[in-house]
């Protein structure tokens, strides 16, 4: 029988690799150094479902960012690491508590409450930060059985509309829910771009300052596909590999997730990477803030840029570029920067832009 590795494949190539726009970091491919970890732990076989040599490797490489009782769980994707990390901090009766813009409450088809059976609290925020004083909105009525217990406060980081949280900010969040009894879920689908803005380590927003449970995002920042699930707080969860299984959630093959992850934080990739992203979109927001008529929403503090513009030039310049309207009806949009955008393509952007608002009568 012939070598699997020598047979050629019959695959070919339908998109033209020259084409990138800003629609979401979730459009870029897979970073080559990712490419090169998977390479390396396809050859031979390993012990399926977490018990390879990989995932046990992972879990030094996660000690060194966020702790010496952080335990990783590798998941297949973001809703499924939120869906499982809540699950496993509340009871049945349990609420949690989020800004009215989070992903879990708007991105991600219900699923928290469907399949993870516990109810979103909402609060809405004007740039998408919970502060303690918006988190009491919400945070009342434990004894109340005719209303879902308010359990776990669960935050963004970087927040949905591209704002970060300072580590003061996450500190005062942390002591606020935990002196309530609730615990602390950080989304943190972008938490690189977060620590790269802040220029702090990952873990000065985390565990140090007594975040329970990360949803650890590699996807976005140069990742094939794959996140984990990290617990910072063993006491504040229980049987969370049972959970990961009931969620569907365990990889049988799961050393081609943790290689990914081990590539991305056992050097600097992950911070490089997301540096790159949030430096395109800076350069991105200095461009757009000298072009008239268009207007940026928030403050650019990572790797988006939300901008309103009119809907007439959007929907042409979309047909050069792909980008999501964030608010059609308000003319909003998002742009978003990869670890793979280049200067060039920033600059060719910004010349259409230019291009289209100069049509208008």
């Amino acid at each position: 029988m012939a070598d699997p590795r020598t047979v050629k494949t019959d695959a070919r190539r339908h998109h033209d690799p020259s084409v990138r726009g800003f629609a979401s970091d979730n459009y870029a491919g897979a970073h080559p150094e990712i490419l090169a970890a998977l390479a390396l732990a396809n050859d031979g076989h390993q012990v399926a479902y977490g018990e390879d040599e990989y995932t046990d490797h992972l879990q030094r490489v996660v000690h060194s960012h966020f702790g010496p009782t952080a335990e990783a769980f590798p998941v297949f994707n973001g809703t499924g690491a939120n869906v499982t990390a809540l699950q496993a901090l509340t009871d049945r009766w349990g609420a949690v508590i989020c800004a009215e813009s989070a992903h879990i409450n708007v991105d991600e088809g219900g699923a928290p409450e469907r399949m993870g059976g516990l109810k979103l609290l909402t609060v809405p925020t004007p740039d998408g930060k919970l502060t303690p004083e918006l988190i009491d909105r919400q945070a009342w009525g434990w004894d109340d059985e005719h209303r879902a217990m308010p359990q776990v406060v669960s935050i963004t980081q970087n927040t949905e509309l591209g704002t970060v949280y300072t580590v003061d900010e996450i500190r005062a969040i942390v002591a606020h829910a935990h002196g309530h009894g609730m615990k602390v879920h950080l989304d943190g689908a972008r938490i690189a771009n977060a620590a790269a803005s802040l220029n702090v380590p990952m873990r000065a927003f985390t565990n140090a300052v007594g975040v329970d449970v990360l949803s650890f995002g590699g996807t976005k920042n140069g990742m094939l596909f794959g996140e984990a699930v990290v617990v910072l707080n063993p006491d504040a969860v229980s049987h969370m590999k049972h959970l990961r299984k009931l969620s569907m959630q365990l990889a049988s093959k799961m050393r081609f997730v943790s290689v990914q992850l081990e590539a991305l934080l056992a050097k600097d990739l992950w911070l490089r990477n997301a540096r790159h992203s949030n430096a395109m979109a800076q350069r991105l927001a200095d461009g757009v803030r000298a072009v008239d008529g268009v207007e940026i929403l928030y403050p650019v503090q990572a790797n988006a840029v939300f901008a309103r513009l009119p809907h007439d030039v959007s929907e042409r310049l979309q047909k050069r570029f792909r980008f999501y309207f964030w608010d059609e009806a308000a003319g909003d949009v998002r742009w978003m920067c990869s670890f793979d955008t280049t200067e060039d393509d920033v600059d060719s952007f910004l010349q259409a832009l230019k291009e289209e608002m100069a049509r208008r009568p």
